[in-house]
């Protein structure tokens, strides 16, 4: 029996074959956007961390260290006042956080992501209390990131930094050492 299609059925099919790209195409297109508004949220608090920091006499370059310390609790004190009603999701709102595990999830179930996760694991400070606008400690080691997933995260502007603590990723200013936010549960 021959089968006859016509131009309907032809259409059909054709968007029966094509629905897994169409979808794929959909996802790239909103992890695209997603994207680009962490990027410029970041970018926003970047160009906010450097107005406030203008507002404190830096150090000089052979200050001593406890100037420079000095600075960096002041430029602490100045962000966390500014953001007194900051909460989670500020700068990686919540389809940027699903964008942030699909990443992770996709490094650590690649050809040596075992290794991955373990480095992080290693090297993690562990679960220490933190929050939004909270110190880093100054006794806490800084866990790295691997190379593998910073690859995959959008780069962020200098004052930034991404590091591991526990099973969260946090997003953190470098220059005054304040938690400016946080991704919960990022380990698969």
């Amino acid at each position: 029996m021959k089968m006859r299609l016509t131009g309907f059925g032809i259409l059909v099919l054709c968007a029966i074959g094509s629905a897994p790209v169409a979808h794929a195409q959909t996802r790239v297109n909103a992890d695209a956007a997603t994207i680009a508004d962490f990027t410029k949220r970041v970018n926003d608090y970047a160009a906010f961390e450097k107005k406030l920091d203008a507002t404190i006499k830096e150090p000089s370059s052979d200050s001593r260290p406890e100037e420079f310390l000095d600075h960096q609790r002041a430029l602490a004190k100045l962000i966390q006042k500014s953001r007194i009603g900051a909460k989670p999701g500020d700068l990686c709102p919540k389809p940027m956080r699903a964008v942030v595990r699909r990443l992770i999830a996709s490094v650590f179930h690649a050809a040596g992501g075992v290794e991955v996760k373990k480095s992080i694991l290693d090297e993690n400070p562990g679960n220490m209390v933190l929050t939004i606008n909270s110190e880093y400690p100054d006794n806490a080691p800084f866990a790295t990131v691997p190379p593998q997933i910073l690859q995959g995260l959008p780069k962020l502007p200098d004052v930034l930094e991404y590091r591991f603590i526990g099973k969260r990723l946090l997003l953190i200013d470098s220059h005054a050492r304040v938690v400016v936010d946080i991704v919960e549960r990022v380990f698969p």
